[in-house]
């Protein structure tokens, strides 16, 4: 049986990683964290076991962005890659735009709508909770 992989990188190309497994999810998510640690109105993120992560190049550096987790940045360029849950240390959510084919995770759900900036519209039918309202996230 082919173990799913999933590829990706940075923005300037020195952080190479790859995904191996089966995501657990994936969502979008409006929380303000998420908006200004990524400049935008709303994160895509892909959930996988923390053992399915493997650095393939460069460096990463780790911001503590609220008591309850970290992100994972390009020490060069700055893209977030992914964000770590302090109280779920067997999983990892990768931003889905940083994926060589975002494509292949679509978004399931929408979390922290309560923090949704009004002139977004999404023309979906997908679940979507106004806090973090999903297992993993909890």
């Amino acid at each position: 049986m082919h173990t799913p992989e999933y590829p990706g990188g940075c923005l300037c190309g020195d952080v190479r990683y790859r995904m191996t497994g089966t995501p657990v999810d994936a969502g979008y998510c409006h929380c303000r964290l998420c908006q200004r640690a990524s400049g935008a109105p709303v994160v895509a993120w892909a959930t996988f076991a923390a053992a399915d992560f493997h650095l393939l190049a460069g460096d990463l550096t780790t911001y503590r962005s609220s008591p309850r987790g970290e992100r994972d940045f390009c020490a060069r360029c700055g893209t977030q890659i992914a964000f770590r849950y302090l109280s779920k240390p067997e999983y990892v959510d990768i931003t889905v735009a940083s994926l060589d084919d975002p494509a292949a995770l679509p978004p399931q759900y929408h979390i922290w709508t309560m923090s949704r900036i009004p002139w977004l519209r999404f023309a979906d039918d997908l679940p979507a909770a106004p806090d973090g309202g999903r297992d993993i996230a909890s």
